[in-house]
């Protein structure tokens, strides 16, 4: 083992799961004794938390990696975390031989990973649900209540780096939020790869839109965000769903991804809902969340697409006025 007093570096790529694992991880760390910085010229350990969702993303991380390696490889422990070294390990490990590997169903052995004096390969294992972030950016407090999914679409990746859904308890999620709160968060962003399925796999089950309510009633200024949540998951609590969106806490946005305004598309994606289910869903929350702000995901150029599927796509937009379209070429 080395000294546990260490300048740590890191660096995030990706979504706000990714966010709230950065910050376990460095919530960890501090508890060790370890100082978290933001240069890497001033650490002694750089850890690259990656992204592998979108290869454009992939690309830049790879890249980026490259980069600290030739400027600090031979002075600095270097460490690879998340989706990617789930993913792509061999990919990494040549990349950079000689740094260490934690998969993100790890990250509570961050500690471990940064005192060892030889290079770590934590790929295996499960998610330890018993604790959360309890780490600020600014105001922003990022707190995931989920990790992985119950889909299987048939382009997407992050299902292997994420894996099966795992819900953390309501009580943790509750008592981590209150002690954010009274450190200063003026804005929890409620997080997970699925925000839409949490709690279907808890004893008793729970749903995404009484955990909002419970939030919500946390003494406090503050705001809640809640993050992306596929359509079949909302439709499942829809009238529960639109109450909370009401709550003066609770900011009026949601972030529901079509991927295709087209349904054969959608079926060779394997997506479990229709264009008429997300039709529906954005329709009876515009009409009962007066200002509401709605965000989607969109595929384009996927197996399957031609210039008919894409254009349903191009007339569901404008038939539902969606404010927020993010773009994503296949």
């Amino acid at each position: 083992m080395i000294k546990k007093d260490m300048r740590i570096y890191i660096e995030t790529y990706g979504c706000t799961l990714n966010r709230a694992d950065s910050n376990l991880m460095s919530s960890l760390l501090k508890a060790r004794g370890h100082e978290v910085v933001g240069n890497p010229d001033d650490a002694d350990v750089i850890i690259v938390n990656t992204c592998t969702v979108r290869k454009d993303t992939e690309l830049r991380v790879i890249k980026r990696i490259k980069t600290l390696s030739k400027l600090y490889g031979s002075r600095r422990k270097i460490i690879i975390a998340g989706c990617m070294v789930r993913t792509q390990p061999f990919t990494l490990k040549r990349l950079v031989p000689n740094a260490s590997l934690i998969s993100p169903q790890n990250l509570h052995r961050v500690c471990e990973v940064v005192e060892s004096s030889i290079p770590k390969y934590i790929i295996l294992g499960e998610r330890d649900t018993s604790r959360l972030p309890l780490s600020l950016e600014g105001i922003i407090a990022y707190v995931p209540i989920a990790e992985g999914c119950l889909g299987n679409c048939s382009f997407c990746i992050t299902k292997i780096a994420r894996r099966r859904l795992m819900s953390y308890k309501p009580e943790l999620i509750i008592k981590t939020v209150s002690k954010l709160v009274k450190a200063g968060a003026k804005e929890i962003d409620l997080t997970a790869q699925d925000t839409g399925v949490y709690g279907v796999d808890l004893n008793p089950k729970w749903n995404l839109s009484r955990l909002v309510m419970e939030v919500a009633n946390i003494e406090g200024d503050f705001m809640i965000r809640v993050g992306m949540a596929n359509p079949k998951g909302i439709l499942n609590q829809l009238d529960e769903f639109i109450e909370v969106l009401k709550y003066p806490k609770v900011f009026k946005f949601v972030h529901i991804p079509l991927q295709s305004g087209d349904n054969k598309v959608l079926k060779v994606m394997n997506r479990d809902y229709t264009v008429d289910d997300f039709r529906y869903l954005v329709k009876e929350i515009k009409r009962k969340v007066p200002n509401v702000v709605i965000a989607t995901d969109l595929i384009v150029g996927h197996p399957g697409e031609d210039e008919e599927a894409f254009m349903n796509t191009v007339n569901i937009l404008k038939e539902l006025m969606i404010d927020r379209v993010h773009i994503a070429q296949y």
